[in-house]
């Protein structure tokens, strides 16, 4: 989908639609009232006539408004106008765009970036539109034998912005939210992704891959099983005994910034591609959305990605502790004493506590590169 920015006004637009937002009670935005003021207020008309109350999630789509030279204004309810915040404008963009591919438009003019959002610029706005767009036609179906796709997807979408002068922060509030939208992407792919294919060694694979796309500020490293056994990770290694996918460490380091005294900030995200629960196993139902315990290191990876792309003038640091937790002859068990990185003894009551040992070694590990803070990311245990 492409994004741009552009600033006019609304009766000069010529596009598939134009969209607009109208408040509660049927109180017409400062964009929709300049188009109903050159169609001869055909659009408080409607309203008057209890078409559209504004209230949140309403929409009402309109053909050959007179006057108008787009062909449609999509009129969005955005609830009352002191209420809208963060939150709200969020939902009004995840509306706009539902509609728009519900409707088969393939283009649109956007005024709701003109909205006023409590304590947001026009920046935030544009970048805030963006990221919402990118997550509302997110699908995850590449595995799927048949794909369905809209019959008219939307492909292109302009933000209309106050004065010129804001164009290049628009433009700049775009290749930051495609930035972070393509992060958020990059970490839902790796989460959907089923345990069959998404082990450890595939996580590896992303991560060296992120290295090649990035080579100028991104290095990649992968720790295996003997190099983590000459470490002293002996926790880390438990809990991956039971399977028979190899446990890898995957350290993703980005340079931005130069200086020899700037310190990274460093995320380690747990990567249990399958969590079986061990010996002690968990119930079977439900059991299939185990293979989202390895959504910290998702999150991690799509951190790093978003930042590369970015090319921020820092130093950060993802570690992705990829295994399995899975039964086994050669699985640890409740009642095992194990010997952490750290050199603190650990006895294992529960083999389905799995992340803390994983995380206790990393975090031991990750305290060579001195870093100014770290940052644990990891599911919450189910």
């Amino acid at each position: 989908m492409e994004f741009s920015v552009k600033s006019g006004s609304p009766e000069k637009q010529r596009s598939a639609c134009i969209v607009v937002g109208v408040f509660e009670p049927r109180r017409l935005s400062p964009i929709a009232e300049q188009l109903d003021k050159i169609s001869d207020g055909y659009i408080s008309a409607l309203l008057r006539r209890g078409e559209l109350e504004g209230k949140p999630g309403q929409t009402l789509l309109l053909h050959h408004v007179p006057n108008v030279l787009s062909e449609r204004i999509l009129l969005i309810g955005c609830g009352k106008e002191r209420e809208l915040d963060e939150r709200q404008y969020k939902q009004v963009i995840q509306k706009t765009i539902n509609t728009l591919n519900d409707t088969g438009s393939m283009e649109a003019v956007c005024f709701l970036t003109e909205l006023h959002v409590k304590g947001r610029n026009n920046y935030w706005k544009v970048r805030q539109a963006v990221e919402t767009a990118k997550e509302t036609l997110y699908s995850f179906d590449q595995l799927k034998t048949n794909k369905s796709e809209p019959r008219r997807p939307l492909r292109k979408m302009v933000f209309n912005v106050p004065t010129r002068r804001e164009l290049t922060s628009g433009e700049r509030a775009i290749q930051h939210g495609l930035a972070i939208a393509a992060g958020i992407k990059a970490a839902k792919d790796l989460g959907n992704m089923p345990p069959n294919i998404c082990n450890a060694a595939y996580l590896a694979s992303q991560a060296r891959q992120l290295a090649d796309s990035y080579s100028k500020n991104v290095i990649t490293r992968v720790i295996g099983e003997q190099q983590m056994r000459e470490l002293g990770m002996n926790a880390y290694l438990a809990v991956g005994h039971g399977s028979q996918n190899e446990s890898l460490m995957s350290v993703i380091e980005y340079k931005g910034n130069p200086s020899e005294d700037a310190r990274p900030i460093v995320l380690v995200g747990k990567g249990l591609t399958f969590d079986s629960g061990g010996i002690s196993i968990k119930p079977s139902e439900g059991m299939d959305e185990m293979k989202y315990d390895m959504c910290g290191a998702a999150a991690v990876y799509g951190v790093m990605r978003m930042v590369a792309e970015l090319q921020l003038p820092i130093n950060v640091i993802g570690v992705l502790a990829g295994c399995e937790n899975m039964p086994g002859g050669r699985a640890y068990r409740p009642g095992d004493v194990l010997t952490t990185m750290s050199g603190q003894t650990v006895e294992v009551l529960n083999t389905d506590a799995e992340g803390r040992l994983v995380l206790c070694d990393v975090l031991t590990y990750v305290e060579r590169f001195e870093p100014e803070a770290v940052i644990d990311v990891a599911t919450p245990p189910a």
